[in-house]
């Protein structure tokens, strides 16, 4: 056995292993504490040796295999190469972590409910797997499916709810529609030649006609999964709805094989890209980055925030591949790799927080039974483990140095700074703005956050309920560590990343970064020359610990190391209630306003004599209104002409028979 197949053999092992537990589980399914406190932390092992496998094969040569089973001449093609090393490493490292919260998260589910849950999460997990492994379009479309389906049940789990039950039938439309476009894409790419394989598409060499057609097909096949507007409207519904490591799931890592799937279709299968392909992907990510950011200011379920704000990465993801793609067309080779590296760079940083900070949000939900924004706070003081795990997942997501957040955003950033005069004069007005939308929803996503973590965990409690809350346990607090130690590494060791990413940049556009970032030492950071930037978060870390110590010893000596306690400042109001503090419409209020015609607003008004007015506003998306409810009136309608054909009389139905044999007859002439 060749060496180079044993990363891959590993990865397929791991994802039977993975099928193998769920189908263990289901027959379990009596004895619930053997499954949550055995079977998922197997399950979260297995993801740690995934990780390890794809992490050591990065910078291996490709490798492998065909399967001895599938449709006759149509067997299944798995291979390894860096592009899918690094999206398992991304996989199999978040999986880890929400695993072990898993464990603790799912304790109070039992019997039938919990058996088909455990079997459907590691059929899903599973499924991404080979998604990423996948040769041929056959087996990709399989296990694409197949990851779809299963995360659909995962999202109905409560599925007694209405409310679920139309999150998950949107989430499985939008799914199928995307697979529709991708199975199509496909298609043209084979361009007649009757085989699937990803080596055989690798060598049709089609027009830019064909390839502009392939690359809109899996702009939005692809771009359907990941939440780009304005294909995003089952998102901020399904995720939700989904029991929270689901969630996390979903955001970290399903969303994640979308743009695998763009990568992989544009950089590999296509044999060149053309430069209006990035404007519009960069046109498309800056428009979900700033829809996404300006609803998840306005939400009042921290869990339609979180999937609001995962709208607004994958935007921020999309755009670094557009700017990739004008640049790579434009010949100017490491700017590409510059902005390859801060795309791949986000992915990674976004399945960390993102999914801590889902987690933390689910150990809430878990504590208090509440997901409204305005009935809660002030859990910091009942909840202190899941406040500072989860303070680090809302730091790196906003931004702030020295997490991760910081690192990929600001490389991007150079990126835009730092692109020359390009070949299409349109380029070069497109480009600063596009810096300056990024900027923006950067800054909105610091407000966001500030919103998210002082409404939840500041203040008083906004309900009585709150005051029994516990904070999480063992497992959780095991799971909320490892994503926010992830934060942390990612963000102080920048360099060492990069020099791993440069395996995934060169097989995809044959050129690196991490000679050029890592010129001057491991300390810092220099995207093209330090005379141009340079970043370092070991020095940046030391000095704000510096500064943190010097102010402690200052207040120490100044009050000669006592420690004195009054009032808080009110405001002049008598009573410092719950009601005084600012809520989380409060917080959107602003936004709401400055930004009004981005939102469907729908207010109801109190009547003057009602002795208890309430005020209540509904905030919705246009694109429903523009684009979804007219289609859905339109099917409706055709359904109903449709329904007239059925008469239910045996003659009429001859009548039909007959005149299908005559159209017959006459085709055939």
């Amino acid at each position: 056995m060749s060496s180079t197949l044993i990363p891959l053999q590993l990865a397929i092992g791991i994802s039977v292993l993975w099928m193998g537990l769920g189908f263990a589980g289901l027959g379990l399914q009596r004895y619930p504490r053997v499954i949550t406190t055995f079977l998922f932390p197997l399950s979260a092992v297995g993801a740690l040796i995934l990780a390890l496998t794809a992490l050591l094969a990065l910078k291996s040569p490709p490798s492998a295999v065909i399967l001895g089973f599938g449709l006759p001449d149509l067997p299944f093609h798995l291979r390894l190469d860096s592009l899918a090393c690094f999206f398992l490493l991304l996989l199999g490292a978040v999986v880890f972590g929400i695993g072990l919260f898993s464990s603790g998260y799912f304790r109070t589910m039992k019997g039938l409910a919990l058996g088909l849950l455990f079997l459907q999460y590691h059929i899903f997990i599973a499924s991404m797997v080979l998604v990423l492994l996948a040769d041929d379009a056959y087996l990709f479309m399989v296990t694409w499916e197949s990851m779809a389906i299963s995360s659909y049940f995962l999202v109905t789990t409560d599925h007694h709810l209405t409310q679920v039950r139309k999150a998950g039938f949107l989430y499985l439309l939008m799914a199928h529609v995307g697979a529709i476009s991708i199975l199509l894409c496909f298609g043209v790419m084979q361009g007649g030649q009757g085989d699937y394989s990803f080596d055989a598409l690798r060598e049709v060499h089609l027009s830019n006609f064909w390839m502009s057609v392939s690359f809109l097909l899996a702009l939005l096949g692809f771009g359907a999964k990941a939440g780009m507007a304005p294909l995003h409207v089952w998102l901020p519904e399904a995720h939700p709805a989904a029991p929270s490591p689901v969630s996390a799931l979903m955001s970290a890592v399903m969303l994640k094989t979308a743009i695998y799937g763009i990568l992989r279709v544009c950089f590999d299968l296509l044999s060149t890209q053309l430069w209006w392909w990035g404007a519009l992907i960069l046109a498309l990510g800056l428009v979900s980055a700033l829809l996404g950011v300006m609803f998840a200011a306005v939400q009042t379920d921290m869990k339609r925030l979180l999937a609001y704000s995962s709208i607004e990465n994958i935007g921020i993801i999309l755009a670094g591949i557009g700017l990739t793609i004008i640049f790579q067309s434009d010949g100017k080779g490491l700017l590409a790799a510059l902005t390859l590296t801060a795309t791949l760079y986000h992915c990674i940083n976004h399945a960390f927080f993102k999914g801590l900070l889902f987690l933390g949000t689910g150990a809430v939900l878990h504590a208090t039974g509440e997901r409204n924004l305005g009935r809660l706070g002030g859990l910091i003081q009942r909840m202190p483990w899941v406040a500072a795990l989860t303070l680090v997942g809302a730091l790196a997501i906003a931004g702030l140095p020295p997490l991760n957040g910081f690192v990929s955003e600001w490389l991007l950033l150079q990126a835009f700074l730092l692109s020359p005069g390009l070949a299409q004069p349109y380029l070069n007005m497109l480009v600063p703005v596009a810096a300056a939308a990024l900027v923006l929803a950067t800054a909105l996503s610091a407000y966001v956050m500030v919103k998210f973590y002082g409404v939840i965990f500041l203040g008083q409690a906004r309900a009585e309920n709150i005051q029994q809350t516990h904070d999480a346990g063992g497992w959780e607090r095991a799971g909320l560590g490892w994503l926010a130690l992830g934060c942390i590494a990612l963000g102080l060791m920048p360099v060492a990343v990069i020099l791993q990413l440069d395996a995934v940049t060169h097989a995809l556009i044959g050129q690196s970064l991490g000679g050029t970032a890592a010129r001057s030492s491991w300390l810092f950071l220099t995207p093209v020359a330090a005379s141009r930037a340079s970043y370092s978060p070991v020095f940046f870390l030391l000095v704000i610990l510096v500064v943190v110590l010097i102010s402690f010893l200052a207040v120490r000596l100044y009050y000669g190391g006592k420690l004195k306690r009054g009032p808080a400042w009110d405001c002049g109001y008598p009573a410092q209630t719950p009601r005084i503090q600012n809520t989380a419409e409060g917080f959107g209020q602003p936004i709401r306003h400055i930004f009004g015609p981005v939102f469907h607003t729908q207010a109801e008004l109190p009547r003057v004599d009602d002795p208890k007015p309430k005020y209540r506003i509904a905030i919705q998306d246009h694109f429903w209104h523009l684009i979804y409810l007219p289609i859905a009136r339109c099917v409706e309608f055709s359904s109903r002409q449709i329904g007239k054909l059925q008469q239910g009389r045996i003659h009429i139905y001859l009548l039909y028979s007959f005149l299908t044999l005559l159209l017959l007859l006459l085709l055939m002439r």
